[in-house]
Order: C-alpha cells, then structure tokens, then sequence
C-alpha cells in the first residue's frame, strides 16, 4: 500500500495526555473568534428546547438570525429568505417557530424497530439530516430541492460550538463547502453567489441588493464577521489532520510527539478505487476478495487505537461513510462508533446509529414526513 502524503508533516500540537487507551484533552477556546455584542431576543424556554432536543449547544448567531429573519417576515420568519434566495429556515429553527407542537410524531404506532412505537416525538438528529451529512453536521437551511442543497453548522465535538457552517449538494454528492463561522455570513456568500448567478437582471437584483445591504447592517451592527473564510477558520486549518473526502477536515487532539493520528496507508484515490471496487462488484464472491486489502487498513486501525492514535479510525469511517454504500455500513459500525468514544464524542456515534438505520434521500422533514 502507498503512503496518504495528505497530512502537513507536522499538525499543530494540541495538548493532550494518553494513558490507559484514552486520549484525554485539556480545555481550549472553542468556536468561532469573532462572536456577538449583544443576545438575542428569543425566550429562554425555547433555547432551552432546542439544546435539550438537539442535545448540542447553539451558538448566539443562530438565534440572533432568528431575530433578523423575524425583522424581515413577522409572520413567518422561516420563508424570510424564501423568495429571494430560495432558503428555507429548517433544523432548530423549527423549534423556535414552535412547529413541533402541532405536529403528531408521523413514526408514532409504526413497526420501525429503530423509532419504537412508543416514541413521543421524532428523533430531533434525522430532522433535516441528509443523505451524506456526517454525525459533525446540522442542517438549518434548505435550499435548491433538485440539488438538495442545504447549509448547516459543523462542529468538531459535540461539546464545542460550531467551527463555521457548511453547505452541501447531496445530489452531487458528499463535498461540504465552508460558508463563514455564522449564519450571516454564510447567507451572505450564498447571496452573492447568487447575484453573479442571476447575471445582473434589474428587477431580481433590487430584491438581493436589499436584502443584501439589511443583511451586512445587521451583521456589522452585532460584531459579526462576512468573510467566507475568518481568520479563526484558518487557525483551524492548522488544526486539521486530513481533509477527509468531504473536505471539511477532521480535528483530533494530537500532543507534541504528533500522538494522536496517523496515516491511512491509503491516498483518496486509491481508497475510492478499493471503495468502488467492493460497491460494484460483479458478485459476492468478486466483493469478498475486494473487501481483503480494507480489513488489512482496518487492522491497522486497531493497532493505531491500542497506540492512542483514535484519528486513524475516525478518518477511515467518514471516508466509508462519505463513499455513501450500503456494503459500508457493517464496517462503518465498527469503525466509528468506537472512534467517537476514545475522542469522547459520544453524541455522534449515537446520531450515526440513527442515520444509517433510516439513511436515505427522502423524508427528510420528520415533523412532517410519513
């Protein structure tokens, strides 16, 4: 096998400690550099609602966008961008809208063995989790159906706050596009993208360049950054053991002797041929054989974990998972879940679980969907 030659040669040492198999990381800033001047207005009940159904912390420029959107549309603050830029508030913003309570649990009495038809409630991790959004990733805007684009906060750890926001094709596939480190900036690219797209039609500008010129008022007014890429995104570049094959990068503690991660003995490219090979295997018998060189990097994970390398794992379960095959999942299972433990991630192995027991391209809104 041939070496990754993907990572820098030296990661930018995180503190950490390793002893008895765990990698145990030491207090950091998390989350964006640039923050807010002021809170939001909405209740505390509701914020509270959505961390305890989403079990993750929201940044303040979620519900300061709220606010901004509620400016825009009174009435009905999660369509404020519909018209114009064709987005659609979804996700946790759901909650603020206060959606949920008139909606029945469409799963209640089902037979799905993974809802369980004494469930109350839809399973908050699923609402608007698309086809190829790993565990690190939330959906709060829904735009182009036909591409199913939508945008969404990344995070590193489920305990730490969102590292910037992402944007996703899952018809093209698994790339997630950084967009700014909070949601008026990431709406703020994605308009001026759309001006470009658009070509300078009079009559459908005028409607950007307001919203656009409300938008980095609001913005500037509340300390926030429009920058597609800010400069707390780049120190986390330093940060990054592997781009991975969505591109977004993987952060794992690594310590001053680069304990921590280490190499897949595979480049991307000849993983996703080994990937392809196994998928579109002519038969069982042709996949067995193809399966043999990825139990032998598998293998290899198992003795980068006993050595507190927990990245290894990490990097090759998202890349399987990113791949997006069925054949993947048993191995994705085993890989994964474990890697988010020895990380104390825990949150994401159990937000993996219920998206590959119902992973699909439709269905997407569970407050609605049959």
């Amino acid at each position: 096998m041939t070496g990754r030659g993907k990572r820098k040669t030296k990661s930018t040492p995180q503190e950490s400690d390793c002893a008895d198999g765990e990698l145990r990381k030491k207090a950091r800033p998390e989350g964006p550099t640039e923050g807010p001047r002021t809170t939001a207005e909405v209740p505390a009940r509701l914020r509270e609602e959505v961390e305890r159904l989403y079990k993750l912390k929201m940044p303040e420029d979620f519900y300061l966008f709220w606010d901004f959107c509620s400016s825009l549309s009174p009435d009905n603050p999660r369509d404020a961008l519909k018209e114009t830029l064709g987005l659609r508030l979804v996700g946790p913003f759901d909650i603020l809208a206060e959606a949920h309570r008139g909606s029945a649990d469409p799963h209640r009495g089902s037979a799905d063995p993974h809802r369980g038809s004494a469930d109350p409630q839809p399973n908050y991790h699923l609402h608007w989790r698309y086809f190829y959004d790993p565990p690190e990733y939330q959906t709060v805007l829904q735009g182009n159906a036909a591409d199913l684009l939508h945008l969404g906060y990344y995070r590193d750890s489920p305990d730490s706050l969102p590292v910037f926001l992402g944007e996703n094709e899952a018809r093209k596939g698994c790339t997630i596009t950084q967009m700014g480190d909070n949601m008026f900036a990431a709406v703020h690219v994605f308009l001026g993208r759309k001006r470009k797209e658009r070509g300078g039609r009079k009559e459908e500008d005028g409607a950007l360049d307001n919203l656009g010129e409300e938008l980095r008022e609001r913005a500037e007014s509340l300390g926030f950054s429009l920058e597609q890429k800010t400069k707390g995104m780049k120190q986390r570049d330093k940060k990054v053991v592997t781009k991975s094959f969505h591109g977004a990068g993987l952060v794992v503690p690594v310590d001053q002797n680069d304990v921590g991660y280490r190499e897949l003995p595979e480049t991307d490219a000849s993983l996703k041929k080994l990937c392809k090979a196994i998928a579109e295997a002519r038969s069982d018998e042709d996949r067995m054989k193809a399966f043999g060189p990825l139990q032998e990097i598998i293998t290899f994970v198992q003795f980068a974990n006993d050595e507190c390398d927990y990245g290894m794992g990490l990097e090759l379960g998202i890349d399987l998972f990113c791949y997006g095959s069925h054949y993947f999942y048993k191995v994705i299972r085993q890989l994964l879940p474990m890697a988010y433990s020895l990380l104390k991630r825990g949150l994401f192995a159990e937000i993996l679980e219920a998206h590959l027991s119902s992973r699909s391209h439709d269905n997407l809104d569970q407050l609605t969907s049959a």
